[in-house]
């Protein structure tokens, strides 16, 4: 089983995002993580999906994808060179001796302080899915009230980009 991320221009319509969960859903093939944002054609959006498989199932997934109506352009950006982030919030308990842990902790991991309260911060960390899970492997579970992540999104390195 391998990881791909399947880039998706598509036409900024109701109802794309459904036909496009909806044919993996049909198939049996699990999303793991989806990202939607208008382009910069108002006319368009760019979708991101993670998803796992093998080779042959995720060519079938992009032949199929290719069928709606609503997508103009795709890649498996994974086959190339490229760049991934993810951004993740996270709101940690933090009082007493704590608080300066958790500062050193988001120092190293590049991560912001959005939010302080007395007994609690609101830290972003932004990068690959490895660093975002270590980052909360490093965070006591006792300390983390509420995580949220936005899921992958990623870009083609170099000239080459995907565009209608």
């Amino acid at each position: 089983m391998k990881r791909h991320i399947i880039s998706i221009l598509i036409e900024n319509e109701a109802g794309a995002l459904s036909r496009v969960s909806g044919l993996f859903s049909a198939r049996g093939y699990n999303i793991e993580t989806l990202t939607v944002a208008p382009t910069e054609d108002a006319s368009m959006s760019r979708m991101t999906i993670v998803t796992s498989g093998s080779d042959e199932i995720v060519e079938q997934i992009t032949k199929q994808l290719n069928k709606l109506i609503d997508v103009v352009k795709l890649i498996d950006i994974s086959e190339s060179s490229h760049i991934e982030r993810e951004l993740m919030m996270v709101k940690v308990r933090a009082s007493g001796n704590t608080r300066e842990e958790i500062k050193r902790l988001c120092d190293i991991f590049r991560g912001n302080i959005l939010d302080v309260t007395p007994n609690s911060y609101v830290i972003e960390v932004t990068g690959e899915k490895s660093k975002l899970d270590a980052f909360l492997r490093a965070i006591s579970e006792d300390h983390i009230i509420e995580v949220v992540r936005s899921g992958t999104t990623g870009i083609l390195r170099g000239e080459r980009g995907l565009h209608a």
